[in-house]
């Protein structure tokens, strides 16, 4: 491996597999971040309620509302879920399209 610029080349056989680093550095943080059985519970819930209130999601996964917090701000840094004010109450949704992303990454980088 080695790394030119902003690209890391891999060899691959008698092939270069060229990967931008930034690109990179930005999946694996989002890979981690779907990556923890307690985020991919948020991340179920969500996709079967659609909005749902961080009070919601910690009374129904039997968190501490500051775990559930803590692990929804992950989520959200990664792009995977997003939020929507209405009056007092912050509603949290899954993102498809990012999901979407993150499902093509993996199987592009199984293959």
């Amino acid at each position: 491996m080695r790394k030119q610029n902003d690209t890391i080349i891999l060899k691959k056989g008698s092939s270069d597999i060229l990967l931008n680093y930034t690109e990179l550095k930005n999946a694996v943080l989002v890979l981690r971040a779907v990556n923890h059985p307690l985020r991919q519970s948020i991340i179920d819930l969500l996709d079967e309620n659609g909005l749902m209130t961080v009070t919601d999601i910690y009374i129904k996964l039997r968190l501490e509302q500051s775990v559930a917090s803590q692990h929804l701000a992950i989520l959200r840094k990664a792009g995977v879920v997003k939020t929507q004010r209405e009056g007092k109450f912050i509603y949290y949704t899954i993102v498809k399209e990012r999901l979407e992303q993150i499902t093509k990454l993996v199987e592009e980088l199984a293959s």
